[in-house]
């Protein structure tokens, strides 16, 4: 486990704060990969780009769904395999729902997603940050935005609803997103929760480092939506 970059090394680069240094996002990437050192994370196979990341997180939740859990990587033996490093196949920005734990609705265990959430499944500069780190520090090949059936925050944006303290901030991160929608037939809520996703992905595809990954093959971002009934994840073109 010593190969990989821990927080120490991290430091190292240069980086203060949040990448506090006018690093271009090339020159970032640049001393990534120097201080990786060429070195292939022993956990991760090589076949897992990221078309099979995706393709492993989908067979996860049709698992889940059919009420077949495999419950991988959640052994004594895993605990010690990521104890001092991680390197999760799927980076996963989820509203923080209690009713959708991504390692739970995609049959995954410890060390296989980084699991970012907040309410609204919004892209904050903290989750925007969060994300830079799990794709271009710890290699995660696969981004996926996640909202779902019925979100309460996204609920209150379509109903415009005055909320209390913070709380008012998730309604005005989602409400751009209410635009493309405004007109549309259907359910006002859950053509919203679609457009919300989309909408954070595009903030998510602003990110220099995220774009340089994704030009390079090495990311895909993708949106989902969770059916809160069914427990099923549908991919959202």
């Amino acid at each position: 486990m010593k190969h990989f970059i821990e927080r120490r090394d991290f430091l190292k680069l240069g980086i203060t704060g949040a990448f506090g240094m006018a690093l271009t996002a090339s020159d970032f990437l640049w001393r990534v990969e120097q201080a990786k050192a060429d070195e292939t994370p022993p956990n991760l196979p090589e076949s897992l780009n990221p078309d099979a990341a995706l393709q492993k997180l989908m067979e996860g939740n049709q698992r889940f769904v059919e009420h077949q859990p495999q419950y991988p990587d959640q052994s004594a033996l895993r605990l010690q395999e990521v104890a001092q490093a991680q390197h999760p196949f799927a980076t996963i920005l989820s509203c923080a729902d209690s009713r959708v734990p991504a390692e739970i609705v995609f049959d995954q265990g410890i060390g296989d997603i980084f699991d970012v959430r907040i309410a609204g499944n919004i892209a904050t500069h903290e989750a925007i940050g969060s994300i830079e780190y799990a794709v271009v520090l710890l290699g995660s090949p696969l981004l996926m935005v996640m909202g779902h059936e019925r979100c309460g925050a996204v609920t209150a944006a379509v109903k415009k609803e005055s909320l209390p303290g913070d709380i008012s901030t998730f309604v005005k991160a989602i409400k751009p997103a209410l635009k493309k929608v405004k007109d549309l037939p259907g359910d006002a809520v859950d053509n919203a929760v679609v457009a919300n996703v989309q909408y954070q992905i595009e903030r998510l595809q602003k990110s220099k480092l995220l774009s340089e990954q994704v030009r390079s093959g090495k990311l895909k971002i993708v949106g989902g939506r969770y059916d809160l009934d069914t427990g099923r994840v549908t991919i959202l073109t």
